[in-house]
């Protein structure tokens, strides 16, 4: 009962029916409006058009539309039992000329207000030719057949989790043996262990790992490493629990560090990110690591 015809425009092979409605309609519901329409269509039952007096029109049931003001003389178009309207537009003779009926979208257009996006007639078979060509690339190149397309996209998401899976063994394994090798450049700042090092390419998450690994084998200590990536900084700090009792706070560490490269960030006092915009800046920003976390300590 709610729901009411918004706005439209109808073409010979498309149209578009806005209407209130306060969520988006469901896969099953917009199938069921095209088994109703299209049932109808093929039903080929008559458009009648009558020209009558406004309350004639009412008392035959004719359903006036959003909100528009009418005369004293109304059309009322009728399709065979199931619609009756006032409707100043042309029309077909015969429900059967609109042929098939497909909906290509719905969406939002506004505050509880929806749009239905559809093709009719010649603009279906247009786009079930143009679904079958996009279907036949697909199966091309999946060197498949189109019928084989799904299993084919599934086996092959499959295959791709799984070398992701390998893929991050290999970086933690990786992050590993490149942690030992930096071990060696950690410097102490009144008497705290402080390694602050560029880590080449690099993603955040990659970062992360490395910065845990780096502080788990100091056991007492300050990490700050800097990543590329995309031709921006990428800085993670990490923070061992007994120094954060010290005063020492990995988010204003990495936020100042940052800052120097043309970034910002922070984060929590035992870890934080933070990034960059000028990757020639890195070494510098990591130079201020060390007087950053000087002023910290306690």
């Amino acid at each position: 009962p709610h729901v009411e015809q918004k706005g439209s425009l109808v073409a010979p092979d498309r149209l578009r029916f806005d209407f209130s409605h306060y969520q988006a309609m469901t896969p099953e519901e917009l199938r069921e409006v095209e088994r109703m329409v299209n049932e109808r269509a093929m039903a080929d039952q008559p458009v009648t058009t009558v020209v009558v007096d406004i309350a004639e029109a009412q008392q035959m049931g004719a359903m006036a539309l959003f909100g528009e003001k009418y005369g004293e003389k109304v059309r009322v178009v009728r399709m065979g039992d199931f619609s009756m309207e006032l409707c100043g537009g042309t029309h077909v003779e015969r429900t059967g000329q609109i042929g098939l009926f497909r909906i290509l979208s719905e969406s939002s257009v506004g505050s509880g207000l929806r749009r239905i996006e559809a093709v009719t007639g010649h603009g279906v078979i247009e786009h079930l030719e143009a679904q079958e060509s996009l279907l036949r690339d697909a199966a091309q190149a999946l060197n498949t057949r189109p019928a084989e397309v799904p299993a084919r996209i599934a086996a092959q998401a499959d295959q791709i989790r799984e070398l992701e899976r390998r893929l991050q063994e290999l970086q933690q394994q990786q992050a590993g043996s490149q942690a030992e090798a930096l071990l060696s450049q950690a410097v102490e700042v009144n008497g705290v262990k402080l390694l602050a090092t560029p880590a080449g390419e690099a993603d955040r998450d990659a970062l992360t790992r490395m910065a845990d690994t780096l502080a788990d084998k100091l056991r007492s200590g300050v990490v700050v490493l800097a990543g590329l990536s995309n031709n921006t900084v990428i800085f993670v700090a990490k923070v061992t629990p007994d120094l954060v009792k010290r005063g020492a706070h990995a988010g204003n560490l990495v936020r100042e560090v940052a800052k120097v490269a043309g970034g910002g960030g922070g984060g929590r006092p035992d870890f934080a990110q933070a990034g960059g915009k000028d990757p020639s800046k890195l070494e510098s920003a990591l130079g201020k690591a060390a007087e950053v976390l000087a002023a910290q300590l306690k």
